[in-house]
């Protein structure tokens, strides 16, 4: 009776691997990232795509990167590939509302199908360890003797995300944020690169793009977007304690190709909601700096809705739009 329960194990044993991989929801996952490598979106994207492997909710995952036309190009292959992409998500933000908003590609978040929001990141804005610039009303000051003096840079174009935040702030403060200095470069890792060499002499981007650099001592952040201090960052001030009356956190979600069935929909939904409640999730989450914003695929779509008139309207309030432009 013994030698047959072990050989009974043994054989249990054997089949486990395969009776778990016929369980997975998903046998293989493609992440397309409309950025350059390191980016927030990259991050983003393989973090995820990681924690899933190792939480057996799909077999396996690729990664590729798709630069170019501020992400429109990504959105493009995925549109004109949608029949053949097979089991392949897009990860995005909020420049997907404002890209689509200015023109910058002729694409927007309904020509795709959003799955879920996942997480948030916060902007910051950050000088070099040697600056004289200590916080964001030096910032001001500076501002309001000379605009030209302060020049900000960012990791897309003008009238962008990482344009539009320092903007917002330095309106917040009463100023002209028309006048502001602002430096593109293609893509976060660039322009910290430019920043970095004197380029500029401040840098606006995502809170976790930058952690491990503030944490070396390789730049200082002076402000962040959040409604209040992060945990682990807690000689971080925001704006809002400098004064500033104003915060703002950028998401980042996952799209899928458009025209795929309802049912595919819902299981890749499904696939992030369970995601959701594993501890490597909330380890990678926390490490990363990244605010739980999770919304399923019906909330996520109502919540575009609503992002896309309140940027609109910012946009016309800042002389990026016209009326009747969009």
């Amino acid at each position: 009776m013994r030698a047959a329960c072990r050989r009974l194990s043994v054989l249990l044993g054997a089949l486990l691997p395969f009776a778990a991989q016929a369980a997975l929801p998903l046998g293989h996952l493609h992440f397309l990232v409309p950025g350059g490598a390191g980016s927030g979106w990259d991050t983003t994207a393989r973090t995820a795509g990681r924690v899933l492997q190792g939480a057996g909710l799909v077999g396996s995952a690729s990664f590729e990167n798709v630069s170019g036309a501020g992400g429109g190009k990504a959105i493009g292959t995925m549109i004109e590939t949608a029949a053949r992409s097979g089991d392949t998500l897009m990860v995005n933000s909020t420049p997907i509302i404002v890209r689509s908003l200015t023109r910058l590609f002729p694409y927007s978040y309904r020509d795709l199908t959003p799955v879920a929001r996942l997480i948030g990141d916060y902007q910051a804005l950050i000088v070099r360890p040697d600056s004289a610039i200590r916080d964001f009303n030096d910032v001001v000051a500076r501002f309001r003797r000379d605009p030209r003096s302060v020049k900000i840079a960012g990791g897309s174009v003008r009238g962008d995300l990482d344009h539009l935040v320092p903007a917002l702030a330095l309106r917040a403060a009463g100023l002209d944020a028309r006048r502001l200095a602002y430096v593109p470069y293609d893509g976060g890792g660039k322009a910290l690169s430019g920043f970095l060499t004197g380029e500029a002499d401040l840098l606006s981007t995502g809170l976790g793009e930058v952690l491990a650099y503030h944490g070396a001592g390789k730049l200082r952040i002076i402000a962040i977007t959040a409604p209040a201090r992060v945990a682990g960052l807690d000689e971080v001030p925001t704006l809002k304690e400098q004064g500033i009356d104003f915060e703002f956190v950028n998401w980042r979600g996952f799209f899928a190709p458009p025209g795929i069935p309802e049912s595919r929909a819902d299981r890749y939904a499904e696939l992030f909601a369970a995601m959701q409640e594993t501890d490597k999730w909330e380890e990678m989450r926390r490490r990363n700096g990244w605010q739980n914003l999770y919304l399923d695929r019906e909330d996520f779509v109502r919540f575009l809705e609503q992002q896309e008139h309140d940027i609109r309207e910012l946009l016309l309030e800042l002389g990026f739009l016209r009326a009747g432009s969009s």
